[in-house]
């Protein structure tokens, strides 16, 4: 097999779009919301629309990735926000370059 020359470029929509899939998988996880609620009450984003909870910034050799997540009800914040922690950077490796930090920012917690 041959190699043929050129570069690969990842734009930060895919990778907005795949922590978005990721997030949604993580037990905890109600769905995603939008960055900021103004009203104070954080809606959940439909399927079609879970790259709007996530905001993927990049610069030099760092991608930063922000995930704005509502959570269920009684889970463990903390341990949920690891396991977001671990399946975006599972998801994530191979597709970005240099470091990667997470943020989880939970914008609300809700009853099922």
């Amino acid at each position: 097999m041959s190699k043929v020359p050129g570069n690969l470029i990842i734009t930060d929509d895919v990778i907005t779009r795949v922590a978005g899939h990721a997030a949604s998988s993580v037990y905890g996880v109600v769905g995603m919301a939008a960055p900021t609620s103004d009203s104070g009450a954080a809606k959940i984003l439909p399927l079609r629309r879970l790259h709007n909870g996530v905001v993927v910034t990049t610069a030099d050799d760092e991608t930063k990735v922000d995930l704005y997540v509502v959570l269920e009800h009684g889970v463990n914040i903390n341990t949920v926000s690891e396991n977001l922690s671990e399946a975006i950077s599972f998801a994530l490796n191979g597709l970005t370059q240099g470091t990667l930090s997470i943020e989880v920012h939970v914008q609300g917690i809700q009853v099922r």
